[in-house]
């Protein structure tokens, strides 16, 4: 026999950074919730991805108690570097703004998230399979799914929130009738590499060149992550070692004799991107937050930092519609979340843009993006319209 229904107050599908923020703040307000992934914790920990956290999400993991480690095993960046005709060209942001970010990666965000979610006795399933949001319009919307030890399950809420990214169950639940997406391809994706070598910059070095644009980040002091624009159809298995070391030296070399720190590769891929926005984020007692409702170029470094302000807001909007019994409340969530999810969306094209070339590209078009950097990096307000983007202190 099937089992009995669980029936709480807000059912998350997706236990990534998002669904496990908006967990643990809800149930700092007293509002139960029950979270569900298809994927193990084993598997969410072994994805790797590289992070950089505004000031407002280091604050918000730390002030909320989830875990201090972000200040302990994170390295703050007052600045980053952007580097075009053979020179480095320096954004102070403390200086222009008084913020600067985090480099944390989002998988020891995830982690911390879960660790706090045990400690608390929270009721997070993961490895489940087969998962279905059903009654989405009805009074009691469900989650139905199988789980990990092969039983058939049932969740029913008066809330549910999808934050199951841009592949997930939730977003496809809603008829297309009653959503309309926006969104942008872009012609060139970025050849990404783990590489064992010490850093090559104390902080990220965002690359325009003749040959394309290149990303130099750090991840830890033997082990750092390098990007560079490519076709999206590039095979990675073409890229031998040598092959990648000689692009990214070829497109970060210049008449300052700034050169990459080499090692072994140990892991490379091709990652495709583009700008997209789900709208609206609610369709009867769903929610989306975070990939499920949009998804946004790395070059901003804007994901995780985007699905935590909506969750932040999400929240505050969740807890006063329990409050007064209201879920028309709710409807608070959407207009104030795509605010920032549109300010954010031209910031990351802006940079994407700016720093990449496309095919087809003029002369003109060349120069007028060389232009374009000469403006950002003198003094004044371009130089402080990247430092408020990139460290979230306008919003996005």
């Amino acid at each position: 026999m099937p089992a009995a229904p669980t029936r709480t107050t807000v059912g998350i599908v997706g236990a990534g950074p998002a669904g496990l923020m908006l967990s643990h703040l809800l149930a700092r307000a007293d509002i139960d919730s029950v979270v569900v992934d298809n994927r193990t914790r084993a598997e969410i920990e072994a994805t790797s991805r590289a992070g950089i956290l505004e000031a407002d999400n280091v604050r918000l993991l730390t002030g909320t108690g989830v875990s201090d480690r972000v200040l302990r095993d994170g390295v703050p960046h007052a600045g980053i570097s952007l580097r075009f005709g053979g020179r480095s060209h320096r954004i102070d942001f403390e200086a222009l703004v008084g913020e600067g970010v985090w480099l944390y990666p989002q998988t020891e965000v995830f982690v911390d998230l879960a660790d706090a979610r045990a400690r608390d006795g929270a009721d997070v399933r993961y490895g489940v399979s087969e998962t279905q949001v059903v009654d989405l319009t009805g009074e009691l919307p469900g989650i139905l799914f199988t789980d990990a030890d092969g039983r058939a399950r049932e969740v029913r809420c008066d809330i549910l929130v999808g934050a199951d990214g841009s592949r997930g169950v939730c977003r496809s639940a809603v008829p297309e009738a009653a959503r309309t997406h926006y969104f942008r391809e872009y012609p060139y994706a970025w050849f990404g590499v783990l590489v064992e070598a010490p850093p090559s910059a104390d902080e990220l070095v965002y690359t325009h060149s003749e040959r394309g644009f290149a990303l130099i980040s750090r991840r830890t002091d033997t082990v750092q992550r390098m990007y560079f624009q490519c076709d999206p159809g590039e095979d990675p298995a073409d890229w031998p070692d040598e092959r990648i070391w000689a692009e990214l030296q070829a497109r970060v070399s210049g008449t300052d004799g700034f050169a990459l720190k080499e090692g072994p590769v140990v892991d490379r891929s091709v990652l495709p991107f583009r700008s997209f926005v789900c709208e609206p984020m609610r369709y009867g007692a769903m929610l989306l937050a975070g990939d499920a409702a949009h998804t946004v170029p790395p070059t901003g470094a804007k994901g995780l930092n985007l699905a935590l302000a909506d969750v932040r807001v999400l929240a505050e909007v969740v807890e006063r519609a329990v409050t007064k019994r209201d879920l028309g409340l709710l409807d608070e969530y959407g207009p104030r979340a795509l605010s920032r999810v549109w300010r954010t969306q031209h910031f990351s094209y802006w940079m994407t843009t700016m720093l990449h070339r496309a095919p087809g590209d003029t002369p003109f078009d060349v120069r007028r993006r060389i232009g374009e950097l000469e403006g950002v990096v003198a003094p004044g307000a371009g130089s402080v319209r990247l430092a408020e983007g990139y460290t979230g202190t306008t919003a996005g």
